[in-house]
Order: C-alpha cells, then sequence, then structure tokens
C-alpha cells in the first residue's frame, strides 16, 4: 500500500511475539534493500513491505515541516485503525514504521515512511517478531535469515563539486556571511560511484554498525549509514537530542589526541558553530514542551574518526505530540543548515549544484504511541538505479571559517562511509 498522506488508510492486523535470541540480525534483511536500525548491538530490521506512506518529491512539495506533519498525519490514521497485538512491551515492538525525509522540501526525492511486512528485533536481551498483514490479507510465512552474498567494493570519485570547487563554494558562503545573509551555512560536496551488479547491501551496514557501534546504523529506503547525531528521541513522553556542531580530526597519538579535544573545546570559531546550533534546538523545542534544560558547556565526544562538540538537551514533550511532529519542527536544525534557517537554505540552494536527497535529512523509526528515535541522516551513502551511489558531507562555515580547513573536515566526515564502501 503506498499513499500520499494523510489518505484512506486500510487496517493493518499487527502482531508481535517473544522469539528465541537472534545472534545476526542482518541476516533477516532483504540483501537489495535492508531496513534497519542498530546501535551497540541492539535495534530492529525490516523485510518487506506492508504500507509505505509518502510526501514530496514528484508531488507538488510543501515545506519541510509541512512534509514532516503530512507524515504524522498519515502516521497517526494508520495507527488508529491498526489491530495491534504485543506481547512483548519493548520500544520497537508493535506497529512500526522507518522514515527517511528529504532535506529540502524542494528536493526530487520523496520523504517516506515504510511499514515493514516483518520486523526481527533485539532489546534488553529479548527478541521478538512483528507481523504486518492488512486485514484482508491471510498472514505470510516469515522469512529466514538468507546467507550473506559475496563481498564486494565500490567505486567512488568527486562528484559535481570538486575539492577546488568546494574550496570556492566557502568562500561564496563567506560572502553571505559578510553581506548580513547569515550568520552560519553548512556547505557540502559529494561524491559519486556505483556498487557491483546485486550487491548485498547488508555487508555496507555490518561495516558501519562494527565499525561505528555507538552510533546509529540505519538503512531506510536507499539511504545507508551511521550517524553520531540524535535529533529527536521520545520515550514515555520524555524528549531527548544531542547537539553536535564544531569538529576536529583525532590525533596520531594519546598526548595528540588530548591536545585535539582541548584545542576543538577552545576554538571560539567551534564553539559560536555549537551555539548557533543548540539555540536553534531549544528554540524550536520550548512551544512543543513543558520542561527543558540542556547542558551549560558543550563536551567533547570521541567518535573513531573525529572529535565534536555535543550538547545534550532533554525534556518532557506536550500531550499529543509525537517524535515525527518533533521531526517537522526540528528540521533543518543549524547543525546542518545554518542561521537563519530559512536564509541558510537559500544560500545552500543557490551554492551547492546538486540536490542532497537524504543527506542531513530526519532518518529513524515512529511506533504507534507516537515514541520513536530519529537521527541526522549523516555519513551515509544513497543508492539509486543501477548500483548508482552519491554520498556527501559538510562543513559549518561562520565567520573566519578556512576553505582549506573546511576541506579537510569534509575529508574527514566522508571517511566512515568511504571506508566501508570499501
Amino acid at each position: 500500500m503506498t499513499e500520499s498522506a494523510p489518505s484512506r488508510v486500510r487496517r493493518l492486523v499487527v502482531t508481535t511475539r517473544e522469539i528465541d535470541p537472534i545472534e545476526d540480525l542482518l541476516a533477516y534483511a532483504d540483501p537489495a534493500h535492508p531496513l534497519a536500525w542498530l546501535r551497540r548491538g541492539e535495534g530492529m530490521v525490516g523485510f518487506g513491505s506492508a504500507a509505505i506512506i509518502e510526501v514530496g518529491g514528484h508531488r507538488a512539495s510543501p515545506s519541510q515541516g509541512s512534509q514532516a506533519a503530512a507524515l504524522a498525519d498519515g502516521w497517526r490514521a494508520t495507527a488508529a485503525a491498526a489491530m495491534i497485538t504485543d506481547e512483548v512491551g519493548l520500544p520497537g515492538t508493535g506497529l512500526i514504521a522507518f522514515g527517511a525525509l528529504s532535506f529540502d522540501p524542494a528536493s526530487a526525492t520523496a520523504s517516506t515512511l515504510v511499514v515493514p511486512q516483518f520486523v526481527f528485533g533485539r532489546r534488553a536481551g529479548r527478541s521478538w517478531i512483528t507481523t504486518v498483514v492488512s486485514d484482508d490479507a491471510e498472514a505470510p510465512n516469515a522469512p529466514d535469515p538468507s546467507e550473506w552474498g559475496p563481498a564486494w567494493s565500490a567505486t567512488v570519485g568527486p562528484g559535481e563539486l570538486d575539492a577546488p570547487g568546494y574550496q570556492a563554494a566557502v568562500r561564496a558562503g563567506l560572502e553571505a556571511i559578510a553581506a548580513g545573509e547569515v550568520s552560519k551555512v553548512v556547505l557540502a560536496r559529494d561524491l559519486i560511484g556505483s556498487v557491483p551488479a546485486g550487491a548485498d547491501l547488508r555487508r555496507l551496514v555490518r561495516a558501519l554498525a562494527t565499525g561505528y557501534p555507538d552510533v546509529w546504523t540505519y538503512a531506510v529506503d536507499g539511504i545507508i549509514g551511521a550517524s553520531p547525531e540524535t535529533l529527536v528521541t521520545v520515550s514515555g513522553g520524555t524528549i531527548t537530542a544531542r547537539v553536535l556542531a564544531g569538529t576536529a580530526p583525532r590525533g596520531a597519538d594519546a598526548d595528540g589526541d588530548t591536545e585535539a579535544s582541548v584545542a576543538l573545546s577552545a576554538s571560539g570559531k567551534d564553539q559560536d558553530e555549537h551555539r548557533f546550533a543548540v539555540e536553534s534546538v531549544l528554540r524550536t523545542l520550548r512551544p512543543h514542551t513543558s520542561v527543558l534544560t540542556a547542558s551549560e558547556q558543550p563536551f567533547a565526544l570521541k567518535l573513531p574518526n573525529v572529535w565534536h562538540l555535543a550538547t545534550d538537551v532533554e525534556g518532557i514533550v506536550a500531550d499529543g505530540v509525537s517524535a515525527l511532529d518533533l521531526v517537522g519542527v526540528l528540521h533543518p536544525t543549524a547543525a546542518v543548515a545554518g542561521t537563519p534557517t530559512a536564509a541558510a537554505l537559500e544560500v545552500i540552494r543557490r551554492i551547492e549544484p546538486f540536490d542532497r536527497g537524504r543527506y542531513a535529512g530526519p532518518v529513524g523509526w515512529i511506533d504507534a504511541s507516537g515514541d520513536g528515535e530519529w537521527a541526522i541522516a549523516l555519513r551515509s551513502a544513497q543508492f539509486g538505479e543501477g548500483g548508482r551511489i552519491s554520498a556527501h558531507a559538510g562543513a559549518g562555515i561562520v565567520l573566519g571559517s578556512d576553505p582549506e580547513a573546511e576541506l579537510l573536515e569534509t575529508r574527514m566526515k566522508f571517511r566512515p562511509i568511504v571506508d566501508a564502501l570499501a
């Protein structure tokens, strides 16, 4: 079932039951079209499609907030009509949808929620299977785990914005800042390439999940990546978010690593970039929460390849507000667009020569109660027809940014997905 949200929905019959422990969740995913949300060895994978809710893309595109709102309305209607039996009662059980939204509402790529026909999950030492069918259909047999396809590697190279072109783009962004159009703008560059026909894309998911276990590894409707940045999590009325902005490479040894962390925390440029991002998130969330707090100072978050300045935000959501509603008001954050947001989007459209698709857009999952986990689609590759792929990485441009340093930052950010593709 594919629909433009909101529209008439068919009733879904949903059953979740506990099963014997699953050691390899990805073995149950579709090798060609994996659906996955994984972190620290836990999460869910989906197989097949019981329903799809889609907005934007080839359709008339509303604003980004309206796209998320349309998906949220379509999801509420789908969840309200569903008959749900959940014997497990853990986050991710019952009726869920995996979602991926485009960065820009003007994108040719649609924003989509996918309800899998089967979900296999593991959390807190328990495993489960969820089966979803229309009320007028017979329940199908659950898929068996499938053998892994042969190892493969992708070929990637410069896209529409090569290294000199990106430095020119940064200079154009600095001109927009000097002209007073924006205080910050996040500019990306692209890599393009291809994978062999019939490639088992679960191998890419596994490489990212293994190499970066502490971040969200995701695969939704053609975009696969490992994001360190939580956009928003809603669980039982509590909202949490982690804001990342400000980046430095890891040091070559222990002393160099400590120096890199200290230098990042002391950097006025990175502190300014981070402050813009935090203020944007707090300002956006306050009308939708009854309590909202943030750590007073950012901390240095260590990842395998970089340090990030990070701030954790926590609060209580207002009644009736779902995770997808908050996705709509939060995206795009200053961390991936700039400040002020509307002006930064216009600068990005003017300077970047490509459609970002779902890069830097929201990606995650939502359940029937409106709880869910959403990240920003970073460190990712987007898969198209014929094995074509595109990858993007960006940097926040503020007053004082250096084009060569920003190019180096994008190289660091490309490393996780490029290494995994290789």
